[in-house]
């Protein structure tokens, strides 16, 4: 197979390990960098060995560059997916797609006006832990999913992360920052989402930072920041999510699945890894499984290089545009239904993710996902 060029545009917080799976998948090359803070750019050019720095303009038109890693803040994805896809390049982004339904729509049609592939973070549910958990559900060890639960609290982002302050504005809040993990996660595990009904609010006006280098400085909040909500599936089965950065402290599950036969923890869908657990109808205690699937470290950058051997042998890849647009429609549904105070029936649809084969390592993915 041969190796992608990838320019990588937005050097902060999460690009380093989009830089170092450059260096860990054989199938990518990272050959160009650009952000807003030339020297931030500069700093993670020299610390991989990156051999262009540049701007975003002359990314966009180096003819070396085959796939635009878009790693901007949430309210310039839209813009600079375009731009890529403007220039003829595939892109792959960072949750959210973008903020708006508007700006998802037209990233996805651009992308097929050009011929062009969208791909998304998150890219988690390709992890070991998570592929597990889909095997086991496809397998029949719980029966028919009828209900699940998902909680994803805590108390924000002021306390440790070094530029928080877009994490409350449009686009932020724990539902766009972290919402995608989770509902991806479930559409692979269960499937699509055909309705959806929630409350929302913002409990605090303003937040204190108390992380370096910004301590001190006080934030508005833009954003809610305590969403509850039910997700009617396709199938039929009824979920239950509470996202919140408004908690201090909590014991309750990641994510639980609950079937005809039994009932499945599901790991953490921020990471890779495990544990996956399982109770069946007639056991006395959970059971711990042993995974099936590996990459169960810090693997993103898995769902470019599946984009990557998709390309190349023309089929669809898995962390697709089409996904993530269903993702940013089911956020928007938790937000709208809270507004106006009813149902919100989904336009969006998409296929569920094809399961990565048994047996894939770094090692087996030339094979295994040439051969699909």
């Amino acid at each position: 197979m041969n190796q992608a060029k990838i320019g990588i545009i937005g050097c902060g917080n999460i690009s380093s390990i989009y830089f170092q799976a450059g260096k860990t998948f054989e199938i990518l090359e990272v050959v160009a960098c650009a952000d807003l803070d030339n020297d931030r750019a500069r700093r993670r050019a020299e610390e991989y060995d990156i051999p262009k720095v540049c701007t975003v303009e002359q990314l966009l038109i180096d003819p070396d560059i085959d796939i635009v890693v878009n790693l901007t803040i949430p309210k310039a994805h839209a813009r600079v997916a375009c731009a890529a896809l403007e220039a003829g390049k595939h892109v792959y982004g960072e949750k959210p797609l973008a903020i708006s339904r508007e700006d998802g729509q037209r990233i996805l049609a651009l992308a097929e006006e050009r011929g062009l592939r969208v791909g998304n973070a998150p890219d988690t549910f390709l992890g070991g832990g998570l592929q597990t958990s889909r095997k086991l559900i496809d397998d029949g060890w719980i029966g028919e999913p009828v209900a699940t639960t998902v909680f994803m609290m805590g108390h924000g982002h002021e306390n440790w992360h070094p530029d928080p302050i877009f994490y409350y504005q449009a686009g932020g809040g724990p539902m766009f920052d972290m919402g995608p993990y989770y509902i991806t996660a479930l559409i692979s595990l269960i499937g699509n989402v055909k309705r959806v009904t929630g409350s929302a609010q913002t409990t605090f006006s303003e937040r204190l930072i108390t992380s370096q280098p910004k301590y001190g400085q006080t934030i508005h909040v833009e954003t809610p920041t305590h969403i509850a909500g039910i997700l009617d599936f396709n199938n039929g089965a009824v979920g239950t999510m509470i996202t919140s950065f408004d908690v201090w402290h909590h014991q309750l599950p990641f994510i639980e699945i609950y079937g005809t036969e039994g009932s499945m923890r599901v790991p953490d869908p921020n990471v890779f890894g495990g544990p996956v657990l399982v109770r069946r109808h007639d056991a006395k205690e959970w059971s711990e499984m042993p995974l099936t699937h590996g990459f169960t470290e810090n693997s993103r950058g898995l769902g470019l290089v599946d984009m990557v051997y998709a390309i190349q042998t023309e089929r669809q890849h898995r962390a697709n545009g089409k996904l993530a647009y269903h993702v940013l429609d089911i956020m928007h549904g938790f937000h709208d239904a809270s507004e106006h105070g009813q149902h919100v029936l989904l336009e969006s649809q998409c296929a569920r993710p094809k399961p990565l084969p048994m047996g894939i390592n770094v090692h087996t993915m030339d094979r295994l996902l040439k051969d699909e």
